[in-house]
């Protein structure tokens, strides 16, 4: 992949250089230049050197401007932040109350600008603040990893039951994969940023997926990148097989935690006393009147 970056003398403009997208296919005989710009006379300079680039015959360029994008990126990567702490703290409070943590571990990630101009390109819809702020919800995104798909269900009731994140959309791959076989809980929250001047409701996407499940959908993401969208029947089929066994593997999982849970609370469980001292004070009773009945009968 063709990959160009540049930052201006006081980093207010910025610019990457991609091959361009057309739906989901790339198109390598166009070259989209996405500029991030804050300053004018430095938009003006970024502009003058891409102008005067050598495009070879049968090449063409796209050049794409977005207005204060490094304050829009400032809003997510701190919406991000606020959501992982307060999963943290949620991770943290059930280990004490259950002695039990359901997260294995947290990802966060910022959507490229990249991906989401590719994104609007493949909705249809002009590169713009406005169209990313409405049209793409996944430009910041948290994502949960678990050990079983119980524990995936009981993270979501927990953030839902979070007061100051509201939740907007929620979609369950679990219950209804994808035709790929993806499997995955997603949910759309809506996190307030307190700036100094006002507050932001910001859009983060939280995925929550087993150990199993993202071993998979990390796998698949990588093979179909390689194959840019497009790969062969044979890998699409044998990659449906692949997720058969690990939503299988996913259920003997839990089958047996279950099962060392039960065995565990038949264990600890403990014996009444007064229910043990009226037996045996009713064995005592039992023996004295066999006693009693055989001193007669001697």
């Amino acid at each position: 992949m063709l990959k160009v970056n540049y930052i201006g003398r006081q980093q207010t403009v910025c610019f990457a250089g991609y091959f361009a997208w057309e739906g989901t296919a790339m198109n390598k005989k166009q070259i989209a230049f996405i500029i991030c710009v804050n300053d004018d006379e430095e938009f003006a300079e970024c502009m003058y050197y891409l102008e005067r680039l050598y495009v070879p015959e049968g090449y063409s360029t796209d050049i794409i401007s977005i207005q204060n994008a490094p304050s829009m990126a400032g809003g997510y990567n701190a919406a991000m932040k606020e959501v992982g702490t307060k999963l943290e703290i949620l991770n943290d409070e059930f280990q004490h109350v259950h002695k039990y943590n359901p997260i294995e571990h947290i990802k966060t990630r910022i959507k490229t600008p990249e991906s989401i101009v590719k994104k609007l390109k493949r909705y249809g819809y002009e590169t713009s603040i406005e169209n990313m702020l409405r049209y793409i919800n996944d430009i910041a995104g948290v994502r949960l990893i678990c050990s079983f798909t119980s524990d995936i269900y009981r993270l979501a009731e927990m953030i839902g039951n979070q007061s100051d994140l509201k939740v907007l959309a929620i979609k369950d791959y679990i219950k209804k994969p994808k035709e790929s076989g993806y499997k995955s809980y997603h949910m759309l929250v809506s996190v307030p940023i307190f700036l100094s001047d006002s507050v932001v409701d910001t859009k983060v996407e939280i995925q929550i997926r087993t150990i199993a499940m993202d071993f998979w959908a990390s796998l698949e993401h990588k093979i179909y990148y390689k194959f840019e969208g497009d790969a062969p029947d044979y890998i699409s089929r044998e990659l449906q097989e692949c997720a058969q066994m690990v939503s299988e593997l996913d259920d003997k999982m839990l089958s047996l935690n279950e099962a060392i849970q039960a065995c565990l609370e038949v264990e600890n469980t403990p014996v009444p006393v007064e229910p043990v001292k009226e037996k045996q004070e009713q064995e005592k009773k039992q023996e004295d009147i066999v006693e009693h009945i055989l001193g007669k009968e001697s």
